[in-house]
């Protein structure tokens, strides 16, 4: 599976045709109702508990983000290692989310859905269940961090009920030492960071 313009990795769909697309070929526009396409799958989630699964969660880790760990919050976090809960689609994996506990908070330190299956739920859901954790944990946030290019992150955080609290400058550049181009073409270099009471 490849980007429908070049030989990457594809991490997001098209919302009007369904093209599969690298950052480097997302563009940002504006749609009406009428073509944002959501469709419906009968998936599951559950509980990561097999190391094929973690081996499967660390393949797709590394395609989103082009590495296994995750910067998240001043914690670089091996986010296969992490607890985890997936969507499976006829036994395949299609979507994650892992994360950790703070002694307040749960962060969630990553979330990805195959693009082909985006614009499903999958994302939300995955997100109830790790808020699901949270509360079973007596947690009374949950934290997420995105980078400053990842608009279409930022917006799924905040339709979820996060809210931005925090911006750190540069953290992700000088992670990597360099500002590496981002979705669209825009400058990866701050962490934003978003919160959610848990009720």
């Amino acid at each position: 599976m490849r980007c429908e313009y070049c030989e990457k990795d594809p991490i997001y769909r098209c919302s009007v045709c369904g093209k599969l697309l690298c950052a480097e070929h997302l563009k940002f526009g504006t749609l009406c109702p009428s073509h944002v396409k959501k469709s419906k799958l009968a998936y599951t989630v559950c509980r990561v508990t097999s190391e094929e699964d973690r081996s499967i969660i660390r393949n797709l880790v590394k395609r989103f983000w082009g590495e296994a760990e995750q910067l998240t919050f001043d914690i670089e976090y091996a986010v296969g290692e992490l607890p985890t809960y997936v969507a499976k689609l006829d036994n395949r994996i299609i979507g994650f989310a892992s994360f950790a506990e703070t002694s307040d908070a749960v962060i969630v330190v990553a979330l990805g859905v195959l693009p082909q299956n985006q614009c499903s739920g999958v994302g939300g859901r995955l997100i109830g269940k790790v808020e699901d954790e949270a509360n079973r944990l007596g947690k009374r946030k949950m934290l997420v961090s995105t980078s400053n290019d990842d608009l279409p992150a930022l917006a799924f955080y905040q339709s979820c009920g996060f809210q931005i609290y925090e911006v750190k400058p540069n953290v992700i550049a000088e992670k990597h030492g360099a500002i590496l181009q981002g979705i669209g073409g825009l400058p990866v270099r701050d962490e934003l960071r978003l919160q959610k009471a848990i009720n």
